[in-house]
């Protein structure tokens, strides 16, 4: 999200939203109605991208847009990681970004101040679902999504076979743990290993401490027998375990020792697309990713949801949501905004552009937009259609979100480190106490 994306996975800290726009000067507009027509000329866009594997599609729209236009599209992609810091430091600049992301719902109350009103433009007009919106709590639109993702465990079919299993066998934890740990056990023999690294850097950790500790938030969810509309001030932590079966099956079962993940480096997906492991928890951005697309070097891998042990488990399906979610600067200039909103609509209704869009981001929630090329959505689409439950993004709620999440990698790597019941129970405060914690950070 990645990015997650997710990702995917960014967090502005409380004190951003006092600081981050200091120097964007300009008239604002009350909303983005204005896009009616047509944009005037005088204004730019700066699209500060969230997603690094969109980075070359991106900068490819830019200049097809200004060519078309002669309006002026200037693309800059925070590296994985670092959206929030980037965010910051761009939003104080003269020539902040006018289009930007506000992907989660500690963002929204952070920078709703910052963001149009989207509400009734052409760009909002132009979505055939309202899930994947973000509003603040007056009812303004604040962001509003332009990719629809999954993730879960993306699996090489033909891999799993030539160990000697058969996908179909794998139906729930038990069945997972048994295949996984026997390719594990015979990988000398077999040439290749279950899962690929799960490195615990900046541009990897994020799997882990975001998207699959959303098993762990929406199973609790789920037991509270309501959908979260905003953070809970405290979890139970009861399917911490359940967390703990999934990631040790992970550590344990992979190309790199548990020990050496902290400092990262291993690049997972490239050992995917190089088939040295089976299995590989990613979400569905990878089928297209520039640098090394699963498209092209495992066209038939699929996704399967993340089996942990919770009982009827057999009908889950996979984590479905977003966090790729498009903002326009309010304290931009008025020529800015318009031309920002051109832009947007252009992208999803510009044949080409979409397409491009499409085929990198997977499927865009928008009327006049091409279908989606990425298996993994399919994947989502029919488990789903079978009567499978969504696993939502819950994690969307991380209070704090930075801060959150480094002391789960903190904790994550001691334990990585010396796999012990006192080191798991280190693992249990960062998750479980520490959203208290930063909880009350956000909120006093």
């Amino acid at each position: 999200m990645r990015r997650l994306s997710k990702i995917l996975a960014f967090g502005m800290a409380a004190c951003m939203a006092a600081t981050a726009f200091v120097g964007c000067g300009g008239s604002t507009s009350s909303n983005g109605s204005s896009d009616s027509g047509s944009s005037s000329g005088k204004g730019s866009v700066y699209w500060l991208n969230f997603k690094p594997e969109l980075d070359e599609v991106a900068q490819d729209l830019a200049k097809m847009y200004t060519e078309e236009t002669g309006v002026p599209v200037k693309v800059t992609t925070a590296a994985s990681g670092t959206y929030s810091q980037t965010l910051t430091s761009e939003m104080e600049k003269s020539d902040a970004p006018t289009l930007y992301v506000i992907g989660n719902a500690a963002g929204v109350k952070q920078w709703k101040d910052y963001a149009l009103d989207l509400k009734d433009t052409k760009i909002a007009n132009e979505l055939n679902t309202d899930a994947y919106n973000l509003y603040d709590d007056s009812g303004k639109l604040v962001s509003i999504g332009y990719c629809y993702e999954s993730y879960g465990i993306i699996v090489n079919p033909d891999l799993v076979e030539q160990a000697g299993h058969k996908m179909e066998d794998i139906k729930n934890f038990d069945t997972l743990k048994t295949v996984v740990e026997d390719i594990h056990n015979r990988a000398d023999e077999l040439g290749f290993d279950a899962f690929t690294s799960c490195d615990m850097d900046d541009a990897s950790s994020w799997r882990f401490t975001g998207h699959m500790a959303n098993l762990e938030y929406y199973y609790e969810e789920q037991a509270s027998g309501k959908t979260w509309t905003e953070a809970p001030a405290e979890l139970t932590g009861d399917y911490m375990p359940n967390f703990k079966n999934l990631y040790d099956l992970c550590i344990n079962n992979s190309l790199t020792d548990p020990k050496d993940l902290a400092t990262g480096g291993h690049a997972p997906t490239k050992e995917f697309c190089d088939k040295k492991a089976a299995f590989h928890v990613q979400g569905s951005w990878e089928w297209g990713n520039a640098d090394t697309p699963i498209s092209k070097s495992v066209p038939n891998a699929v996704m399967i949801p993340y089996y942990c042990g919770v009982e009827g488990e057999e009908k889950a399906g996979l984590n479905c949501g977003t966090e790729n979610c498009w903002a326009v600067n309010s304290k931009t200039s008025e020529d800015n905004q318009q031309a920002t909103l051109d832009f947007m609509y252009w992208c999803v209704t510009n044949k080409e552009a979409s397409q491009k869009l499409v085929d990198s981001l997977g499927v865009l929630p928008y009327k006049n937009v091409p279908a989606s090329t990425n298996p993994f959505l399919k994947n989502a689409e029919d488990y789903t259609s079978k009567g499978n439950y969504v696993m939502d993004w819950a994690t969307n709620y991380q209070p704090n979100v930075d801060e959150y999440r480094k002391a789960l990698v903190s904790a994550l790597n001691a334990y990585n480190s010396d796999q012990s019941d006192a080191n798991w129970d280190q693992v249990k405060t960062a998750f479980v106490d520490g959203w208290a914690t930063q909880y009350q950070a956000a909120n006093g």
